[in-house]
This record gives C-alpha cells, structure tokens and sequence, in this order.
C-alpha cells in the first residue's frame, strides 16, 4: 500500500482490531458495525470509509462469550504492515492475562505510538473499548493524557495508570470517572480561539458539526491545512488517542472517530441507522477536524 498522509485520500481508511483470547464479543462488534456502515455516499456501497483488518496470535480467536472469530492476519504480520494502519483498536477482555504476561497487543501498541512519535506526519489514531484502556495504560501510553474505562474497572485502571507512570518516570494520567469516551491529541491549528469554530471544550454542548473531514469531499475543496510543526510538538508525535467506556460507550467513541477522519453528517446516518442514540464524550481542551 503506498504512503498516506493526512491529505485526503480516496482509499478507505485503514483499520486493524487486535483481538486477544477471551476479549469481549460486543466491544469488537459494535464498532466494527459501526464503522462498516459508515459511507461516503449512504446509497453506494462502493464508497466504504473503512477497510477493517483483524489481528490476532492465531488464525481463530474465542471470546470470552465463546463466539470464535476468525483473524485475517498474525500480530508478527501486523507488525510488517503497521505503517499501513490508519487507526488501531484495542478491544477489552482478557486483560488481566496480558498485563501478567506482557503479552500481545502490548507490543503492537507501543510499535504503533513509536511509528507516531517518529512519522508525525501521519494522521493515526489509537482508541480502546471498554478495559482496553488498561492495556494503553500499560504500554506506557496514557502518560500525561486523560483517559477513561468501564465504571467498574476505574479503580484498577487508576492503579495501573499510576504505577505505569511510577515505572516509566512520567506525568500521572488524569482519569475521566464520568464521561462515555475521551479525546486527547487534538492536532489542527486553525487560528485565534474566538474566531475558531472548531475548539471544544471538556463538554461538547453547542459545538458546530465540521464541513471538512479527512476523506469528506469538503475536505478537499477546503484550503484548511494542518500545523505539522504543532503536531510534531505534541505528545506521541500527536497520536489522537481516544479511550471509552464499556459496550454502548465504545459506541459513542467510534461515532465520533466516523465524524473526525469522515464527516459529521456520515457519523449521524450511521447512528440512525443502528437505532443507538449517540452520546457525547470529552474532548480534552484542544483543537480536532
């Protein structure tokens, strides 16, 4: 596959789930439904936003529901072809196995912040479901950014974030007890604040729906151009990394990943389309298209 920018680019976004042994069936599903209902154009099924790629260590994979899903390529193929990836996202379930073991996808993701750090270039995104983010929180990669997880789970996400950033030296993550997904990394540099639609808040209430998203084609009618200098400048190389909380809550998340690298309008159809009400969540003070 040849090299993509952030420039728009007529070729589906490309997107790899890494699935591990015994990971939650609906916190790989629901997205998945998601993003393969998102379209250019909702009555030409040739116009695909995304390409879905699936990883795991072997060729079939159990959830912890016992539904056997079927990977399309190895964490050893992944990591070839990592550079290829656009998004990359780390399901829940199972966790407990691979922070013991320091197992995959661990490593997948730490080679995918790295491409990030040292290809800033690039428009990636990182996102986790559910308990996924304990796995982010791990790999070192939530370090100064505020995240979320499943209610639940919040007091040992705390621990683990604390003592990743206690290993690591780094900053401590703010964990976000009360919002359905977080976004950090926001990368677009497109003037002053109060002439600036486009800045959001810690709350969303009142935000304008953007005309311009990567492979939207206002996108490429829009003179609007990316700060590369900021992006570079900014953490994991500007890596956008998005954590939610559980089922319906990864939802919500990758509606919002459909109206950022898609168009606003497209996220919404989706969301009809399911019958799921989309529910906010919040965007770290910054500036995102």
């Amino acid at each position: 596959m040849a090299h993509k920018t952030s420039a728009v680019s007529d070729e589906p976004i490309e997107v790899l789930f890494a699935l591990q042994p015994k990971f939650n069936l609906l916190d790989f599903a629901g997205p998945l439904e998601v993003l393969d209902w998102a379209r250019h154009d909702k009555n030409d099924e040739s116009t695909k936003a995304f390409d879905i790629t699936i990883a795991a260590a072997e060729p079939k994979v159990i959830s912890d529901q016992g539904v056997v899903v079927g990977s399309q390529i190895t964490y050893k193929e992944a990591h070839g072809r990592l550079n290829d990836f656009d998004v990359l996202i780390i399901v829940g379930g199972g966790v407990d196995t691979i922070l013991k073991e320091k197992s995959e996808p661990l490593p997948l993701i730490e080679a995918f912040a790295e491409l990030q750090r040292t290809d800033y270039t690039r428009e990636r995104t990182l996102m986790s479901i559910c308990t996924g983010s304990l796995i982010l929180a791990e790999a070192g990669i939530l370090a100064g950014l505020s995240a979320t997880t499943h209610p639940d789970y919040m007091t040992k996400f705390e621990i683990v974030c604390s003592n990743a950033a206690q290993r690591d030296l780094q900053e401590r993550t703010d964990v976000v007890e009360d919002g359905r997904y977080v976004v950090n990394n926001l990368r677009f540099d497109l003037g002053d604040e109060d002439e600036n639609p486009y800045i959001r808040r810690k709350s969303d209430a009142g935000r304008r729906p953007s005309v311009a998203r990567k492979g939207s084609i206002s996108f490429k009618a829009n003179g609007r151009r990316e700060s590369i200098a900021r992006r570079a400048a900014m953490r994991l190389g500007g890596l956008r990394v998005i954590t939610s909380g559980g089922i319906s809550a990864g939802l919500d998340a990758t509606l919002y990943l459909v109206s950022i690298l898609v168009d606003e309008d497209v996220a919404n159809e989706v969301s009809r389309f399911i019958q799921h009400e989309w529910i906010k969540g919040t965007i770290v003070d910054g500036l995102d298209v």
